[in-house]
């Protein structure tokens, strides 16, 4: 996988308006499900119960939960570069969240991306706005498609 690597946020923005590198697969698996259903305390059957899934779901399966795939997007996009004056980051917000097709368990997620669009905030601050398709290996439609905000913020 093509990594971004930029030495500070001035050569960072000049990516503003660029797609990113297409990020690396991630195994969905029952034990991420049922750790993201402790986190969040949504214990709904069809996330789960594996064997009710088998009978009773239409996806013959379990599947994470719509917010994994939101929860992921932070982890997805700090894989796909890195800035060396980087201190830390935080999520600001969602502007559009989609969520086409169920994760079911046992697949394979990546993220495709690019940046919309870079703020000032703060000092040694900037506002990002990305956008976000999380592509499920093997299935058309997307688990998420979403208008992502974070903070970053340099050393």
């Amino acid at each position: 996988m093509d990594q971004l690597v930029c030495k500070n946020f001035e050569e960072f923005k000049t990516y503003e308006g660029k797609s990113l590198p297409v990020g690396q697969w991630v195994l969905v698996t029952q034990e991420m499900i049922n750790a993201f259903a402790d986190a969040t305390l949504d214990y709904q059957w069809i996330h789960v119960d594996v064997e009710r899934a088998q009978k009773e779901s239409p996806f013959k399966k379990p599947i994470a939960h719509g917010f994994m795939s939101i929860s992921l997007l932070s982890k997805m996009l700090m894989d796909l570069m890195v800035i060396e004056s980087f201190a830390m980051g935080v999520n600001y917000g969602l502007n559009k969240v989609r969520f086409p097709h169920p994760v079911p368990v046992d697949c394979n997620l990546r993220l495709h991306s690019s940046i919309q669009k870079i703020e000032p905030y703060a000092e040694k601050g900037l506002k990002i706005t990305w956008d976000c398709t999380v592509e499920i290996q093997g299935i058309e439609k997307p688990a998420c498609v979403a208008e992502f905000v974070s903070l970053m913020f340099e050393s």
